[in-house]
């Protein structure tokens, strides 16, 4: 059996405008012509008095024609023909089908004030000109009608309250999925940037050795070029397995599947050796002893000592950076520390820092940045187990 969901995305299902513009008039008329015709019969009203009655209740329900349009003045000639209708005989007509439509439109559609004052007015003159003309009406009638007026009142603040919950609904639905697209965009671009800025960074460097030893000592250029065709291999296939992951083909075809795993801390020594050259010698302090936190800090971990060292490289001139990793209590330590040039002011939220940071607070974990006159060390806690 397939599983149904509610979308509340989804477009609620409206009826078209044809509808509510053409059926208020259509009961209005079907209710209060006929009543009026079968009141004035049964009551024998005056024929004269009995056809502008008549009239009257028709012409109050062909007026919501202009209820979409002009919802405020719509409901002041609807009343004003209703209070005509109640001077007229019949006294006792049918209800007045069309004025409460009048009034539900009009609040509904933001002429609550049209609505107030054209009804009080219309109900105040219709008592007062009632009794100048010397008809009774009795106490509960006038009663009824107050709560009808009210309660027509109070339908059209519900249904108005009920629209604005809903387009407020859907403008926080459009927000909601706004910053979901956003933050799916700044996670793809710091995994990319993570994997690119690794690769390219090396290719930079090994092409720079390559040009300058190549008439000198072919050999090296040779050895420089094949860690080029190296590392391309190696950052295609990791891009390719970042766009497939980002993309939940994990469990798809083999074709699409991820080419290489999320990086661990296992994989630090190559990182460390691979930075290393050029006047450059990063070493690496494993103090955890064999025990490794969850597969998540591990990849949180190794992206940011990944990004850390591709800074020592790319904007600091140091010859010696160091790579720690430690437990304290819950927690996994990472430390990376060179002794360059120090980060400038003006880089603390560019090269990549602002990436590493985000990596550690996806992970519910803090870094800490030192850049120092003499060296920039890069502090990552990271909680030993995240809940999954």
């Amino acid at each position: 059996m397939r599983d149904r969901t509610w979308d509340e995305s989804a477009p609620r299902f409206r009826p078209p405008p044809g509808v509510t513009l053409y059926v208020p008039v259509v009961v209005a008329l079907l209710i209060q012509v006929p009543g009026t015709i079968a009141v004035s019969w049964w009551t024998r009203a005056p024929m004269p008095a009995a056809a502008i009655s008549v009239a009257l209740a028709a012409a109050s329900a062909l007026a919501l024609l202009a209820a979409r349009r002009w919802p405020g003045p719509t409901v002041a000639v609807v009343a004003a023909l209703t209070t005509a209708d109640l001077l007229v005989a019949p006294e006792a007509g049918p209800s007045a089908v069309a004025l409460a439509f009048a009034i539900v439109g009009a609040v509904v559609r933001g002429a609550r004030v049209w609505a107030l004052v054209a009804v009080g007015v219309g109900w105040v003159v219709a008592i007062l000109a009632a009794g100048a003309l010397g008809m009774s009406w009795p106490p509960f009638r006038i009663a009824l009608a107050t709560v009808g007026l009210a309660l027509c009142f109070a339908i059209g603040e519900g249904a108005r309250a009920r629209l604005v919950h809903a387009a407020e609904r859907r403008v926080q639905l459009a927000e909601r999925r706004r910053t979901a697209e956003q933050e799916e965009r700044t996670r793809i671009a710091r995994e990319l940037h993570d994997v690119l800025a690794h690769s390219l960074s090396q290719i930079a460097v090994q092409s720079g050795v390559g040009l300058h030893l190549f008439d000198r000592e072919p050999e090296r250029a040779r050895e420089a070029l094949t860690n080029i065709r190296a590392l391309s291999a190696t950052g295609l296939d990791e891009v390719r397995g970042v766009l497939s992951f980002l993309r939940g083909d994990e469990s798809g075809a083999p074709a699409t599947a991820p080419l290489t795993p999320q990086p661990q801390l296992a994989q630090l020594p190559a990182l460390v050796e691979a930075r290393s050259g050029l006047g450059l010698a990063v070493t690496l302090e494993d103090r955890l002893g064999g025990d490794a936190p969850s597969s998540a800090v591990q990849t949180a971990a190794y992206r940011i000592a990944q990004e850390a060292l591709t800074n020592v490289v790319r904007h600091s001139a140091a010859s010696r950076a160091v790579v720690t990793v430690e437990r304290s209590d819950d927690e996994l330590v990472l430390t990376v520390v060179d002794d360059g040039s120090g980060i400038r002011p003006d880089t603390v939220e560019r090269g990549g820092l602002r990436g590493m940071r985000e990596r550690a607070e996806l992970a519910d974990g803090t870094l800490e940045v030192d850049g120092a006159a003499r060296g920039t060390t890069v502090v990552a806690r990271l909680p030993w187990r995240v809940a999954t």
